[in-house]
Order: C-alpha cells, then sequence, then structure tokens
C-alpha cells in the first residue's frame, strides 16, 4: 500500500496496465462491492486508515488487475479477532470467484478452514503438505501450531 495516496489512487494503481477506462470502473466497482469500506472512504489518504482497512487496500489493488493468482501475505497480522474473521471471509468468497488465493498465514485455524490444500514450513522445508483435514490430524502442525504433539 502507498501510504501517502488515497485509497482511490491506491486501487487504480491496481489496475495501471488496463487501458480501457470502463473496464477500470467496473473493476472499481467490483472491489468497492467487496469491501463497501474502501467506497465510503476512496477519498482518504490511505495511511491513516486503520490495519484492517489496509489490508483490504492492499486485497483490492491486487484485484485490480483481474488476477488468475492472487498473492495474500499475513491478512491476519496485528489485526482484532474480528477484523480477522471478516478478512478470511473476503478470501474464501474471492476463492469462490474463480481466483487462485496463495495465502501465507500463520493462523492455522482460520486458514485451514477456508483452504483446499496447504503446506506447512519449518526452518525453509515443506515438512507437511495435504489437505486441510490431513494437515489438522498431522504431529508437526500440532505440535508448532496447536500445542500438542
Amino acid at each position: 500500500m502507498f501510504p501517502k495516496l488515497t485509497v482511490e489512487e491506491n486501487l487504480r494503481l491496481g489496475a495501471y496496465q488496463e487501458p480501457d477506462p470502463a473496464v477500470v470502473a467496473e473493476r472499481m466497482a467490483r472491489v468497492q462491492e467487496t469491501f463497501p469500506r474502501l467506497k465510503e472512504r476512496r477519498g482518504q489518504i490511505a495511511g491513516t486508515l486503520s490495519g484492517g482497512e489496509q489490508a483490504m487496500v492492499s486485497i483490492g489493488r491486487g484485484l485490480m488487475s483481474a488476477p488468475r493468482l492472487l498473492i495474500v501475505d499475513e491478512p491476519s497480522l496485528g489485526l482484532a479477532p474480528l477484523l480477522v474473521k471478516e478478512n478470511f471471509n473476503i478470501i474464501r468468497r474471492i476463492n469462490e470467484q474463480g481466483i487462485t488465493v496463495f495465502l501465507v498465514e500463520q493462523n492455522v485455524r482460520q486458514t485451514l478452514a477456508i483452504a483446499d490444500y496447504g503446506y506447512v514450513l519449518s526452518k525453509g522445508r515443506v515438512v507437511a503438505a495435504g489437505t486441510p483435514d490431513v494437515l489438522g490430524k498431522t504431529e508437526e502442525v500440532h505440535a508448532a501450531y496447536f500445542g500438542a504433539g
């Protein structure tokens, strides 16, 4: 996110390669439908937003390019539990729209609740991989994230 630009300017940067203003406007409307708060705050300087709203700007900017793959890094970092839940619901809905989401996250419970498949890394190595059901039952996941072994 670019903190000195407005919310709208940040979002428009995500569509910088799209030459058709009508397409950009349609994408902006879709992002603002996904994140109604961003529509309310479109003229606000992005650096003055809350952490949750800044996360929405970052995800929204990514969506402005009409991606087939969206990489989201730590969407729960530093957020209140209610905002974490909201962001994960939005990520799930984005995926349901046909966009592959590559989610890097330490909140294992929330991540497993929305993931189709996952990898667990430890010291730069994959120590477990599989569906959420499989990962939720592995010793590595329990030892590292749930305090059991």
